[in-house]
């Protein structure tokens, strides 16, 4: 390897959780006000995912008081403190873009079950 991308693999995290398109994941954030730092949370789907490595970013998407909500986060930068997946989704599309000019209900994703999820479901139906 060369010294970039030797540089570039020391500040890549390793404690991330495995997430997709479609999935809602809270990213929280460090913030700097005045001489203070607080952590702030912001959740929401994820409607795009670009870049690899060092570079790599994901555009969440938000409704909030009637108004949508974009952001993109640099998920290696040292502000992210932590991120946590809240739900799976589950979409055939690599972007999300169709939701940005839908309101209410429309904005829900399918939700995603795995195997032992299927499993409990059926046993609690019958």
């Amino acid at each position: 390897m060369n010294e970039i991308e030797e540089l570039e693999n020391q500040g890549l995290k390793t404690d991330l959780p495995s997430y997709r398109v479609g999935d809602t994941i809270k990213v929280y954030i460090r913030i700097v006000e005045g001489g203070k730092e607080r952590v702030q949370a912001f959740t929401g789907v994820v409607i795009g995912k670009q870049g690899k490595g060092i570079a790599e970013t994901v555009l969440l998407y938000r409704h909030s008081y009637g108004s949508g909500v974009e952001r993109v986060f640099s998920i290696h930068s040292p502000l992210v403190s932590k991120i946590e997946v809240v739900r799976c989704g589950q979409v055939r599309q690599a972007k999300l873009y169709y939701l940005r000019g839908q309101q209410g209900k429309k904005i829900k994703v399918k939700e995603r079950l795995f195997k032992s999820a299927k499993k409990l479901a059926k046993e609690a139906k019958s």
